[in-house]
């Protein structure tokens, strides 16, 4: 009975980690308005050493369309322009010589389609991930079955899987339908 809650302890776990996958691939998807999560994979050149943009520069979004970057040491400004170009961000960098500016532009509609299918698809990566892991449980709920597990106590703990799998499964589709929202909001 110990390795029945183990085995769905576990599977809980992975399920539990795709949901935080999913919650962290949708923050970086831009939905139109400034989110400071746009620029985290960014890596500045800082004294020979790849630097994440944090690490040299404080981020802030002083309105929704504006991601304001003030580097703590003004001679990085064109290091940080420099990475911001060169990265997937896809966004111009406005430099005043004190402060960088990201002006996020508003999306069309066309645009905003393409990114609800985009996240459409991360979550049904996190739904597999999800039926993967309750698959593996019962697999091994299975096995001890045939190493003297009553059926009985395998088909409640089967049970339990399917509820602990359908919360999941809940939590993704409400995790989609928040990005979903704010990406068409206009």
């Amino acid at each position: 009975m110990e390795e029945v809650k183990q085995y769905q302890d576990q599977a809980a776990e992975a399920m539990e980690s795709a949901v935080m996958f999913l919650d962290d691939t949708l923050a970086h998807i831009r939905a139109g308005k400034a989110n400071v999560k746009i620029v985290d994979g960014i890596r500045v050149d800082y004294y020979g050493q790849l630097t994440p943009l944090t690490g040299v520069a404080t981020v802030t979004t002083p309105d929704a369309r504006t991601i304001a970057i003030q580097p703590w040491d003004r001679k990085m400004i064109g290091d940080i322009e420099r990475a911001i170009i060169n990265s997937e961000v896809g966004i111009t960098p406005v430099n005043n010589g004190e402060v960088i500016r990201l002006n996020i532009p508003p999306l069309t509609e066309e645009r905003r389609k393409q990114l609800v299918k985009q996240c459409r698809g991360e979550g049904e990566n996190a739904k597999v991930s999800v039926r993967n892991a309750r698959r593996d449980a019962i697999e091994k709920l299975k096995k001890l079955v045939k190493n003297g597990l009553s059926e009985d106590l395998e088909k409640d703990a089967e049970d339990e899987m399917q509820k602990i799998h359908d919360k999941f499964i809940k939590k993704i589709d409400e995790v989609l339908a928040a990005k979903e929202k704010e990406i068409m909001t206009v």
